[in-house]
């Protein structure tokens, strides 16, 4: 099993930054990536960001360029710099940990732009 904890977020102006950090414990051992999902009201659930443990990206088309995402080395954390950011990109961003077996999810964090 997998712990899933996400912090950061919050409100933001139209143009600004704001990270957000995940970290996985427990049987981290099984992870192939980690990454950011997020869902706007009424919405699906979208993928943001993902990254292997080997440190490869992905992003959606609709953030490449104003959102990076690493992963710390040693460590099952990752950080998403979410720069300039959009009113479209308020939502709900779930943190996704897949492993070989099954996909854990953190419980949500709200980013809200404004402006």
């Amino acid at each position: 099993h997998v712990q899933v904890a996400e912090s950061g977020g919050g409100s933001a102006q139209v143009g600004e930054t704001l990270k957000l950090t995940c970290a996985a414990s427990g049987a981290t051992l099984g992870i192939n990536t980690m990454g950011w999902y997020r869902q706007a009201p009424g919405g699906p659930r979208e993928m943001v960001a993902v990254i292997t443990m080997g440190g490869s990206p992905t992003y959606a088309n609709s953030v490449k360029g104003r959102f990076s995402i690493s992963k710390r080395r040693g460590i099952t954390t990752i950080d998403l710099t979410m720069n300039d950011l959009e009113p479209q990109d308020t939502a709900i961003y779930y943190c996704g940990v897949a492993t070989t077996s099954f996909d854990f999810w953190g419980q949500g964090t709200q980013v809200t732009v404004s402006g």
